[in-house]
């Protein structure tokens, strides 16, 4: 395994490439513990080397989880980039860190004329949340440091902005929390077991219980507990970090292992890697949203991409109406209402930290959502079909909205209206456009000759393929 730069890396960048074959369930790479940048959801889970270099070490203590490691990061890098171990040789993190991007296209960068090209209001405004966020926690840790902190000279806001980017691009996440396989306890018990049997102290089955009481605790804590409270590990691990995305088809996985303390990186049950072929592995099952706003890119026919519309309650009725050729019965906005059907406000308040922005679901205003795999959510289909029903068919479903949450529920001509319906609002979302996705993919084609920068091309992206998720979803109900 080798770090390459440059084809065949897709993309030209930094990418894992294989040295020779390999086959399946192979460990590809293996990276201990103590060489990783960790932290989690809990608040009482800190580096207690940066925790010195703070005042009221309360606030780095508190900090979002992506803070936390951005100074882990910049104090290796700026400070000390030696990791240690209690057991083993200080290691120099220097050429991994020299190796990390010194420069981001995330769109918490980008102006708002360029957010703008966007033409996707629910990312904007959530990366408008992320920058208000970042830039209070900045000024919180900045203030809490120590007068002679070390970090005070280094630690401006670009510094502090460059390392949640690394954080929140190369980081991975997962809910065990607890330790990595100690056999001290284990030894210690079986010693103590021996010794109570052979000084004559109680019988076998009661230094078994003993015993158990022994594994029973090391489970709890290690797997049970902190599953029970719901934490979440976030990681940086060196080298692994290096392998790109791919939504589907990944050959890598990145595992824990619970006996050799590491982090490993080895191909799928089902995967053969030939000799120079790049490991790619998946960031997770993500829209274009968050692969834009945390890591930088945007995934070409990404299978797992969402498009957010405004609620219901905001949709254009009349030319709903118009579109199904029926006047649409009073009162069934709301039933729909009392059924929770409508949706919020595409203003929609949200507490502004960083759970609202944390996989990128830019949806504050419980808007309607269209996914590439599944279309446009059930929930809004069962509400078109309360919407364009006649008296007649609103009847013989007993005046119920439950009642109409199936296919065809309220009957063949009840559902093509329904259908109709959604199309229409599709289709409306996708005139209110600036362009049209053909102009846009006429400029993608000239896109060298034109010599846009790369914030224009990531967003020139990002809309296109938005736009194909509508198109798709329209087409879909098409035939039904």
């Amino acid at each position: 395994m080798q770090v390459a730069a440059g084809s065949p890396i897709i993309g030209g960048g930094l990418g894992l490439l294989t040295t020779n074959t390999i086959e399946p369930n192979s460990i590809m790479l293996q990276v201990p513990t103590h060489l990783t940048f960790s932290t989690s959801s809990s608040k009482l889970d800190a580096n207690p080397k940066v925790e010195n270099l703070f005042a009221n070490p309360k606030t780095y203590i508190d900090a979002p989880w992506w803070a936390k490691l951005a100074i882990d990061l910049i104090v290796c890098n700026d400070i000390d980039s030696t990791k240690e171990d209690p057991k083993k040789e200080p290691v120099d993190m220097r050429p991994w860190l020299d190796s990390l991007p010194q420069s981001f296209d995330t769109p918490i960068r980008w102006t708002e004329e360029q957010r703008d090209k966007l033409q996707y209001s629910p990312l904007s405004s959530m990366i408008s949340i992320q920058e208000k966020l970042t830039k209070k926690t900045f000024e919180s840790l900045r203030q809490a440091l120590k007068p002679n902190s070390l970090l005070k000279e280094s630690l401006t806001y670009e510094k502090f902005l460059w390392g949640c980017d690394c954080a929140r691009s190369r980081a991975f996440s997962g809910s065990y929390g607890g330790a990595a396989f100690d056999p001290k306890p284990y030894a210690l018990t079986l010693l103590l077991v021996a010794v109570y049997i052979a000084a004559g102290m109680g019988s076998i089955e009661q230094a078994s219980n003993g015993a158990g009481l022994v594994l029973c605790g090391s489970i709890l804590k290690d797997f049970v507990l902190p599953k029970l409270f719901k934490s979440k590990k976030y990681i940086i691990c060196p080298m692994v970090d290096m392998a790109n995305h791919v939504g589907m088809r990944e050959q890598g996985n990145v595992a824990f292992e619970y006996f050799a303390n590491g982090f490993s990186l080895s191909t799928k049950p089902d995967v053969t890697m030939e000799k120079k072929e790049e490991v790619f592995i998946s960031y997770g099952p993500r829209s274009n949203d968050a692969l834009l706003q945390q890591y930088g890119f945007v995934e070409m026919n990404n299978a797992h991409d969402v498009y957010v519309m405004p609620p219901l309650r905001e949709w254009d009725i009349a030319a709903l109406e118009e579109a199904c050729g029926r006047k649409f019965q009073p009162g069934r906005l709301q039933k729909l209402e009392r059924a929770g059907l409508l949706g919020g406000s595409s203003l929609g308040k949200g507490k502004e930290d960083e759970d609202t922005f944390e996989e990128g679901v830019a949806n504050r205003g419980r808007g309607v959502v269209v996914t590439r795999a599944a279309g446009i959510d059930p929930a809004i289909l069962t509400a078109l079909r309360v919407l364009v029903s006649s008296e007649e068919e609103w009847e013989s479903v007993g005046e119920a909205v439950g009642n109409l949450v199936t296919e065809n529920s309220g009957g063949k001509e009840n559902e093509r209206l329904a259908r109709v319906a959604a199309q229409k609002a599709l289709e409306l979302e996708l005139l209110a456009k600036p362009t049209t996705l053909k102009e846009d993919e006429e400029t993608w084609k000239n896109r060298d000759s034109l010599g846009v920068g790369i914030e224009d091309i990531l967003a020139l992206q990002f809309r296109m393929e938005k736009k194909k998720v509508l198109k798709e979803t329209i087409f879909a109900l098409s035939l039904m």
